[in-house]
This record gives C-alpha cells, sequence and structure tokens, in this order.
C-alpha cells in the first residue's frame, strides 16, 4: 500500500474518531443534564408538597378561628336575646299590673259615681225641701223669687254687655278704612315746629334815650331820611330806650331794623351814613331771602323751581300768619302733603309741591291787589309750574274748584299744620277759656265726680263716682259727653272723652 493511501486512511480514521468521540461526549452530557433536570423537578414538587402542606394547615387554622368567632358572636346575640326578652317579659308583666290597677280604680270610680248619684239625689230633694221651707219663709213664689235673683244678678250681666260693646267697637274701627285714614290725618297734628309772635312792628333796642334825639336829628332830617330810604315809619315815643318801626311790608321792617341797629351801635347817624347803612342792609336780607328759598325747596323735596318763585318763599321767612311763621309753615304743609299722598295713593310730587307753594302769594299780598291764593296761583303760573299745582294753590281756600285730588290733600295738610297744637298764637284768656268750658261742661252731667282737660284740650279725662255710673252706663256717657263736646264748642281735629271708673275697698287691721 502506498504512503498516501495511509496517510489517507489515516486521516479518515483519525476525522472517523473524532466524531465518534463527539457524539460520544454530546451523550455524555446529554445524560447528565437530564438527571440534573430530574432532580431540579423532583426538588421542585417536593417544595411544592411543603408549601402546600403549609398552606392547608394554615386553612384549616384560620377556619377554626372564623369558627370560633362566629360562634362567640351568636352566643353574644343569644345572650342579647334573652335579655330582651326578659325586659319585654317585665314589662308586659307591669302592663299587666297597670291594668289591673286600671280594672280596679275603674271599679272603685264607678262605685263612687254611684255614690254621686245617690247624693245628687238626696242634695236635688233636699233642694226641693228647701226652697218649698223658703216659700213658707219668704212667703214668696217660685216667680217671685226668680225675679228678685235676676235683679240680683243684672249687675254682671250689664257688666258683660259693657265689654262686648267694646269689643264690638273695638272690631268696626279696626276694619274701618275711613276711620284709619282719619286716624293717619290726625297723627300728622303731633308735627311741631316754633312759633313766632305775628307783628307788624319792630322795636329796636337803644343804649339810653338820648339815642332818641341823635335819630330825629336837627329839625327831623335823620328820621325823614331814614324813613324815605327804608320806606317804612319810625315811631319815637315814651317808651324807654327803644324805637318802634312800623310797616306792613316784612322785608322793608326787617331792612329798617338791621339798618338801624347797624346806625345806633355805630353812632354816626346822619342822611348819608343812613342811605349807606340802608343799601347794605337790603342786600343781606336778599341774601337772606334767596337762601331760605332755597332751603325750602331742598327740605320740602321739591326741586326745579324758578328763582323768582324761591325768592317769594325766601320773603315768607319774615311774614307770619295768626303768630305761625309762614316759611315754617309751607315746609311743614308740603311734608303733611306729601304723607298724606303716600298713604292714600296720591301723586307724592304734586302734593309736595302744592304744599310748599300753596301761600306763596302771602309774600305778595300787600303788593298786588286780589287774595294770597289768587296772587299765588297766577304767580307760579308765570314761571312754569304745573296746571295742577297750581290748582292746588288757587284752591286751597275753595276759591276755585278743586280740580285732582292733591288740591284736596293740599288743602287738609293747610288745615292741619294750621290747627295742631301750638302752631298759632292763641291768648291765654282764650285758651284758659277754652280749657274751663270743657271742664264745666263734662262736669255738667249727673255722676260725675272731677274731670280734667289735657293736651292743650285735646283730652278730657273724667273721673266717675262708681256707686252712681256702672261699666255700661260709662260707655253711654262718654259718648254723651263727645256729643255734647261736638255741638257747643269748636275745635280742630278731635277731642278724646276718657271716662275712669275706679271702685276702692278699704279696711283697716286693728
Amino acid at each position: 500500500m502506498s504512503p498516501t493511501i495511509q496517510m489517507i486512511l489515516t486521516g479518515v480514521v483519525g476525522v472517523a474518531l473524532g466524531i465518534g468521540l463527539t457524539i460520544l461526549l454530546q451523550n455524555v452530557n446529554r445524560q447528565r443534564r437530564k438527571r440534573a433536570a430530574e432532580a431540579e423537578a423532583r426538588r421542585v414538587i417536593e417544595a411544592a408538597a411543603a408549601e402546600g402542606r403549609e398552606l392547608v394547615v394554615k386553612a384549616r387554622d384560620e377556619a377554626l378561628e372564623l369558627r370560633e368567632g362566629t360562634e362567640k358572636e351568636l352566643n353574644r346575640r343569644r345572650q342579647e336575646l334573652d335579655q330582651e326578652e326578659q325586659r319585654l317579659q317585665k314589662r308586659r308583666n307591669e302592663l299587666d299590673k297597670r291594668f289591673e290597677n286600671i280594672d280596679g280604680r275603674e271599679q272603685r270610680l264607678n262605685k263612687r259615681q254611684s255614690a254621686l248619684d245617690k247624693k245628687r239625689n238626696e242634695v236635688e230633694k233636699l233642694h226641693v225641701e228647701q226652697v218649698a221651707a223658703l216659700e213658707r219663709v219668704s212667703e214668696m213664689s217660685r216667680d217671685e223669687a226668680r225675679d228678685h235673683l235676676l235683679v240680683a244678678v243684672e249687675q254682671d250681666i250689664r257688666n258683660d254687655m259693657a265689654r262686648k260693646i267694646r269689643e264690638v267697637e273695638e272690631e268696626a274701627k279696626a276694619e274701618s278704612d275711613r276711620r284709619a285714614r282719619e286716624v293717619i290725618a290726625l297723627a300728622m297734628q303731633r308735627i311741631a315746629s316754633d312759633q313766632v309772635s305775628e307783628m307788624v312792628v319792630s322795636v329796636v333796642p337803644l343804649p339810653s334815650d338820648d339815642m332818641k334825639g341823635r335819630i330825629i336829628g336837627r329839625n327831623g332830617r335823620n328820621i325823614r331820611a331814614f324813613e324815605q330810604a327804608a320806606g317804612v315809619d319810625v315811631v319815637v315815643d315814651d317808651t324807654p330806650e327803644a324805637v318802634t318801626i312800623s310797616s306792613f311790608d316784612p322785608v322793608r321792617r326787617e331792612v329798617a331794623r338791621r339798618a338801624l341797629s347797624k346806625l345806633v351801635l355805630d353812632g354816626r347817624i346822619h342822611p348819608a351814613r343812613i342811605e349807606k347803612l340802608v343799601a347794605d342792609a337790603r342786600r343781606q336780607v336778599n341774601q337772606v331771602v334767596k337762601e331760605e328759598g332755597e332751603r325750602a325747596g331742598y327740605e320740602a323735596g321739591v326741586p326745579g323751581l324758578h328763582p323768582e318763585i324761591l325768592k317769594l318763599l325766601g320773603r315768607l321767612k319774615f311774614r307770619t300768619s295768626y303768630g305761625q311763621n309762614q316759611h315754617a309753615h309751607a315746609i311743614e304743609t308740603a311734608h303733611l302733603a306729601g304723607i298724606l299722598a303716600s298713604e292714600l295713593g296720591a301723586d307724592v310730587a304734586i302734593a309736595k309741591a302744592g304744599g310748599l307753594l300753596h301761600d306763596v302769594g302771602k309774600a305778595i299780598d300787600h303788593e298786588v291787589e286780589g287774595t294770597h291764593a289768587a296772587i299765588g296761583a297766577e304767580w307760579c303760573k308765570r314761571y312754569g309750574v304745573g296746571d295742577k299745582i297750581v290748582n292746588c294753590i288757587a284752591a286751597h281756600h275753595h276759591e276755585v274748584e278743586q280740580e285732582c285730588v292733591e288740591a284736596v290733600i293740599v288743602e287738609a295738610a293747610d288745615a292741619i299744620s294750621g290747627a295742631r297744637p301750638g302752631a298759632r298764637r292763641e291768648s291765654l284768656e282764650l285758651y284758659l277759656k277754652r280749657v274751663k268750658t270743657l271742664e264745666d261742661l263734662a262736669n255738667s252731667f249727673d255722676g260725675v265726680s272731677q274731670s280734667y282737660a289735657l293736651q292743650a284740650g285735646r283730652e278730657v279725662r273724667i273721673i266717675v263716682r262708681p256707686e252712681e255710673i256702672d261699666d255700661l252706663a260709662s260707655i253711654q256717657l262718654s259718648k254723651d259727653i263727645a256729643k255734647k263736646i261736638e255741638e257747643d264748642m269748636q275745635y280742630p281735629g278731635q277731642i278724646k272723652v276718657t271716662i275712669i271708673r275706679e271702685t276702692r275697698a278699704v279696711d283697716y287691721a286693728k
């Protein structure tokens, strides 16, 4: 065999051996891995079995604990039910006892009722016997005794009648709308304002009587110059330390008073000085007139008035009527008219304006012919005041026909402002006479012990003798006195009549 073939055979054999060894090694490794996997599988199975046994044991323990808890809860519930059953049984026993007690009381009540019925029969029998005995003793029949009893209880019945009459009157007053409106209007009379004395003269105090000669001047030149510049009359009489300024124009009188007061303080009195001070005083008064007119419009709530109308309102500051300042009266009437219009559902703005301007003609009635209502209406119409407001001014004294409800309200407000207590001046003698007349009229009735006039004659309180006047007669007496006052006296608004009946029982402990 050649060496080449041997080498080939040797190589083939070597390769075959290498392959065989490789396969053998692979088989050996595969067997080894298989044994390792089987060992791992057995280990995992054993671990799982052990864990399963632990879970079974744990589950069994938890089941036992749950069973024990459930048994404890059931036992507790059984105990509560047993206790509740015992309470119910106890309550049932108590109710049974109560029913037994009630039955016993009912039986006792029945026995008592039977006894009461028996006693009632005996009392009725005794009553019949007593009535018969009383008839024999009193020698009066049952009818005569009944009449005597009716007379005895008549006083109680009359008292009940008096209370019933008062209740009916109160209900009627509460339900009457007309009465309510009258009360509202009368309540407005409580508005108060300052009172000034009505006058057509002003008094200027002097430091001494020697000043009178200086005011008159040589041959009367100073006093003539003053009267001519101010348009007033100066009266120098025997009044100590005073001179009097007279004029029917309140503005000119106020100008003269201020100017003369300054002349007296200054001491330099001659015609040139007089003319200067009178001119200064006139400017001051005109400024006051303007300011007071604007204040009146502002306080009354009536905006947009013409300056000339405001000037007339300001002049009313120095005008009075029966002692009542017309500037304050105009503002007060405007407030009253606004309140009444609001209560009655009328136009508040028209009512306020009509109330504020209703007497504006009094500022110039001494300069223009005609009544102050007609003058004021014409003047306001000239400066663009509305027709309804003009009618309120012209008709507040019924000189023309009232064309709107606001005109009626303004008339009522004017009357209320002038008629309320203290609004206008009344001499002390007339006031005392009116109050005394009111008391004398009340004292003239039978059964009256004393009477007192109160609130400036707006209320009279009458004390009656209780043995002569009972409750029912008190009501009738108040009506009779009120009717007598209406017939015999003249007064603004209303007078309240109050009857006071009092019974006193006095005894002494010895």
